[in-house]
Parts: structure tokens; C-alpha cells; sequence
């Protein structure tokens, strides 16, 4: 990068901290937190737990916002004077310094704008990620393993807290069933796009011929649904419980009583379950949350099913679409199916480092609700 282009790019940067600064508004954001920390100061607040977590949760949310631009904004200051010490002293030891500052300030940019663009309504809250192996036994099941591996990883990594719902192991390895609850801001905003069937070609473990083999798991995403927002009703009548031990990990306790709670939503057929609570009232009370996410979710497939229809759309909005292939052999390479995006460090994918597959794919979809 010459100095002419780190001067286009710092004319660019600025331009988009202006425009920023203008649509974020930081003075409401900023009486917003003043509110939210006057309130954790009540002598009442920790009364009631679930509303105490929201309200810290939505206050961090609004810091994390506003520190961030304004590390931007002086990252942004710094680069400023060093370009301003070239004119002065045109020192060609800065361009390489200029450089650098500017290639990390507009990736740090890009993320910063992609995370605000996550306004959708049901974005911000947390989400139920679920990974179900398809045929193929212990090879799919391993697949499914490894996937689990590598979405707590990257998780972990955000911040999130990851809590295990159900778990069913494999018989001889790997899981035949898994679903997370991943608490944390924006977390159904980004893991929405990861909804679908994942693809591996590798050399199997379990054969002993060392051939290769093609395994697929399916990732459901859904947002986790409060009960208080009037989205979805749920009649008792409707529902069958059945109680039944857990087979998870969770302590010897799990095994000795049938805590464990799997409900069945009659006019849908619907199923989930819960056993990672030591009482069936935990797992009912996680179960019902479940079912009323599984329950929003179809709700708005039928009105997406229904707009395509309207609008004369052919493509396949159903659920079960392969959207990523990972193939370990006979060469290393991930791929999108849907914006083409490919990486060859296929360990690194494995270890979470999945973000570049989110982005692009969010990004097409911004791309196309604009071209709409």
C-alpha cells in the first residue's frame, strides 16, 4: 500500500466513523446505560433474577457498542497524526507503519458495521442450536461430534455461555443427538447463518480399508423465545410428557431418577427434551422455552413458504439444504455453497474460526434484502 491509497483508504475510514457516529446516536446510547446502571443500583434488583440478567445483559450490550466506536475513533486519531507526521516530515519509515494501521483498522470496521447490521428483530437474543447426524452410523455420528467441538469453540470464543439441553451419545462413538442453548448478544443473529446440512468427505478412522467416506450432520438454529412475548400459545392439552432418565453426562444423579422431561407438541408432532437439570421442573421449564422457539420457528417457515409462493419464487426454502462441504482428503478445503466462500486451513475451521462463512453469508443477505 503506497501513500496515495493509505490516503484513500483513511478518507474512506473516516467517512464511515462520520456516518456511523450520525446513525449511532451516542448521546441516547449513553443515557440509556446512565438508566440501566441506576437501576442495577436499586436495592430491589437482584429480586428478581431473570429480570436483573436482562437488564445486564442489555446494558453490556449498549457498552460494548459505544467502546467499541470509540476505540475505533482512536484508533482512527492515531493513524490520523502518524499520516500528518508523514506530511511534515515525509519520513518514508511511516508508510509501512501507515499500512498496517490501516489494513487492521478497516477490518476491525468491517465487523464493527457488520455486527450493527444485525437488526433483525429476533438477531440480538439467544439461540438453540441443534445437530442431528445423518445415515451413516458412527461415521456421521463423529461428524456430529466434531461439528459440536467446533460451534463451542467458536462461541467460546464471542463470549457466549454454552449450556447442553439434551445429549444423546453415539453408540460407539461421537453423538446421535446434541442441542446447545448459546446465550449471548446477537447470538441467533449470527448462528442463523449456519442453519443446514454440513458435508464431510475425509478418510475414515473406522475403516480399516482407509477408504474415503461422505458423512452429513444437519445444524437447526432457532432463537430462543421469552414466554412473555405473546409470539406462540401453547395449550396444555395439546402436549404429552414423558419422564425418563438421563443418558448424558451431569453426575451420578442423572441416572437415578427420571428427571429427565421430553415433550411432545400433538397437532405438530413436535419433540424436544431436557435432562441437563437435576429436578423435572428445570427441564420442563427449558423444554417448554424450547418448544416455543421449535414453534416460532416453523411459524415463520410457513410465512416465508407463503411470501415465495406470492412473489412466484422457485428456490427451495425448506429446511435441510446443504449449505457448507469440509473435505479433509484428497485435499483440504472448506466451502460455502452459498456465497462461495473457501478456506484451505480446514484446522482452523475446526477449532471455530467459522466467522468468515457467517460474514459472507450475512452479508449477501443484507445484500439482497437491499436489492429488494
Amino acid at each position: 500500500m503506497d501513500i496515495a491509497e493509505i490516503k484513500h483508504a483513511m478518507r474512506e475510514m473516516g467517512k464511515t466513523l462520520d456516518n456511523l457516529r450520525g446513525s449511532l446516536d451516542l448521546d441516547l446510547k449513553l443515557e440509556q446505560i446512565a438508566n440501566f446502571e441506576q437501576k442495577m443500583a436499586e436495592p430491589d434488583f437482584w429480586d428478581d433474577n431473570e429480570r436483573a440478567q436482562k437488564v445486564i445483559g442489555e446494558l453490556n450490550a449498549l457498552k460494548g457498542v459505544v467502546e467499541q466506536f470509540q476505540a475505533l475513533n482512536g484508533e482512527y486519531d492515531d493513524a490520523q497524526v502518524m499520516l500528518e507526521l508523514y506530511e511534515e516530515e515525509k519520513d518514508e519509515s511511516f508508510i509501512a507503519d501507515l499500512a498496517e494501521s490501516c489494513t487492521s483498522l478497516k477490518s476491525k470496521l468491517e465487523v464493527f458495521e457488520l455486527q450493527l447490521l444485525l437488526s433483525g428483530p429476533y438477531d440480538k437474543l439467544n439461540a438453540y442450536l441443534e445437530l442431528h447426524p445423518g445415515a451413516g452410523g458412527t461415521e456421521s455420528q463423529d461428524w456430529a461430534q466434531m461439528l459440536l467441538r467446533m460451534y463451542t469453540r467458536w462461541a467460546e470464543d464471542k463470549g457466549f455461555k454454552v449450556e447442553m439441553v439434551d445429549f444423546l451419545p453415539g453408540d460407539e462413538a461421537g453423538v446421535k443427538s446434541v442441542t446447545l442453548l448459546i446465550r449471548g448478544y446477537n447470538a441467533y443473529g449470527y448462528l442463523k447463518a449456519e442453519k443446514g446440512v454440513h458435508r464431510l468427505v475425509r478418510i475414515s478412522p473406522f475403516d480399516a480399508s482407509g477408504r474415503r467416506h461422505t458423512s452429513f450432520v444437519s445444524c437447526d438454529v432457532m432463537p430462543e423465545i421469552e414466554d412473555d412475548t405473546g409470539e406462540i400459545e401453547i395449550r396444555p392439552e395439546d402436549l404429552r410428557v414423558d419422564t425418563y432418565r438421563s443418558s448424558g453426562a451431569g453426575g451420578q444423579h442423572v441416572n437415578k431418577t427420571e428427571s429427565a422431561i421430553r415433550l411432545t407438541h400433538l397437532p405438530t408432532g413436535i419433540v424436544v427434551a431436557c435432562q441437563t437439570e437435576r429436578s423435572q421442573i428445570s427441564n420442563r421449564d427449558k423444554a417448554m422455552k424450547m418448544l416455543r422457539s421449535k414453534l416460532f420457528e416453523r411459524k415463520m417457515e410457513e410465512q416465508a413458504k407463503e411470501l415465495a409462493e406470492i412473489r412466484g419464487e422457485q428456490s427451495d426454502i425448506a429446511w435441510g439444504s446443504q449449505i457448507r462441504s469440509y473435505v479433509f482428503h484428497p485435499y483440504s478445503m472448506v466451502k460455502d455453497h452459498r456465497t462461495q466462500a473457501e478456506t484451505g486451513n480446514v484446522q482452523a475451521v475446526m477449532d471455530g474460526e467459522i466467522d468468515s462463512f457467517i460474514d459472507a453469508y450475512l452479508r449477501k443477505q443484507l445484500q439482497t434484502d437491499n436489492d429488494e
